[in-house]
C-alpha cells in the first residue's frame, strides 16, 4: 500500500510540472504577441500548480520572466524596435522603486498580519493583492487596441511628471507581486511616449526583463533555496512561447487577442480572490 500512495505521489508531481510548463508556453505566447500579460500569470502557476510558497513565488516570477523577457529584447534590437531613450526615461524610475521595493518595503511585512482581532497571513495578503493587480490587468486587456490609441492621456502632451509617476507604480506591483507590469507599461508606450505597437511590445519586454532581474538582488539570500529544476524548467518553456508569440504575431490580431486574454484574466483573478478570502476566514 505504501508503494502505490508512493507511486501516487510520484505521478501527481509529474502531473503538476507537465502543466506548469506547458503553461509556462502560454505565458510565453503572450509575452511575445502582445508584450504583456502572460507575466501576470506567473505567480499563480507557481502557487496553484507547481506548489511553490507564494513569496518564493514572486521570486522565481522575477527570475522567469526577467531570463523570458531578454529573449525578447535581443530579438527586438536585432530588429530595431526598442526606443532605447524612452525605455531610459521610463524604466530607471521604475527599477529603482523594484529595488527599493523588494529590499526595504517586502522584508518589513509580518508573516502574520493582524488588523485588530482579524489575522491573515502574508502569503494569504500577498495572493489577495496579487489578485486584484490580475482583475486590474484584465480590465485593461478588455479596452482594445483602438481605444488605447485614443486612451485620455493621448489627448494631452506628454510630461515627465506623468511618466515617472507611471514608472514608479509598475516598479511597486513588479517589486511586490512580482509581476512585469506590462499590462501598464503597454499603454503608456502606446498614449503618453507615443510610440508604434511593435516598439511599444518591444521596449516593454526591455523594461520588464530589467525590472524584473534587477528586482532579484533584493531576494539574493533566496538563492540557496532555489528548486533550480522548477525554475529552468519554467522559464525554458516560457522561452519556446515567447518564439511561438513572435512567429504568430504577424498573422493573429494582437486587439482580439489581448480582449479574449483579459476576460480570462478577470475571471481567474475573482477565483484567486475567492479562494484566498475563504483561507482567511
Amino acid at each position: 500500500m505504501a508503494a502505490i500512495i508512493g507511486v501516487w505521489a510520484l505521478l501527481e508531481h509529474g502531473a503538476m510540472m507537465v502543466s506548469g510548463f506547458l503553461l509556462a508556453v502560454v505565458v510565453g505566447l503572450t509575452l511575445g504577441l502582445i508584450g504583456s500579460g502572460g507575466t501576470i500569470l506567473t505567480v499563480p502557476i507557481f502557487v496553484y500548480v507547481m506548489g511553490v510558497d507564494a513569496v518564493m513565488a514572486t521570486t522565481y516570477a522575477l527570475f522567469a520572466v526577467g531570463v523570458t523577457s531578454v529573449v525578447g529584447t535581443v530579438r527586438g534590437f536585432f530588429n530595431n524596435e526598442i526606443d532605447l531613450p524612452e525605455a531610459c526615461r521610463f524604466g530607471i524610475p521604475s527599477l529603482l522603486t523594484v529595488f527599493l521595493t523588494r529590499t526595504f518595503l517586502l522584508p518589513l511585512v509580518p508573516e502574520t498580519i493582524r488588523f485588530g482581532s482579524f489575522e491573515i497571513h502574508q502569503s494569504i495578503a500577498l495572493m489577495i493583492i496579487f489578485a486584484l493587480i490580475m482583475f486590474a490587468s484584465g480590465i485593461s486587456m478588455v479596452i482594445s487596441s483602438s481605444s488605447l490609441t485614443g486612451y485620455t492621456l493621448a489627448a494631452e502632451k506628454s510630461s515627465a511628471a506623468k511618466t515617472t509617476i507611471l514608472a514608479v507604480l509598475v516598479g511597486l506591483i513588479t517589486g511586490v507581486a512580482g509581476a512585469g507590469g506590462g499590462f501598464l507599461i503597454v499603454p503608456a508606450l502606446l498614449s503618453v511616449l507615443r510610440l508604434s505597437i511593435r516598439k511599444a511590445v518591444s521596449t516593454s519586454l526591455l523594461i520588464i526583463s530589467v525590472n524584473s532581474l534587477f528586482g532579484m538582488l533584493g531576494d539574493m539570500e533566496k538563492i540557496k533555496d532555489f528548486d533550480w529544476f522548477i525554475l529552468c524548467g519554467y522559464t525554458l518553456f516560457a522561452i519556446i512561447g515567447i518564439f511561438a508569440g513572435f512567429s504568430l504575431s504577424e498573422k493573429v490580431s494582437s486587439s482580439v487577442l489581448k480582449k479574449v486574454f483579459g476576460y480570462f484574466i478577470i475571471c481567474l483573478s475573482i477565483f484567486i480572490l475567492c479562494k484566498e478570502l475563504l483561507l482567511s476566514v
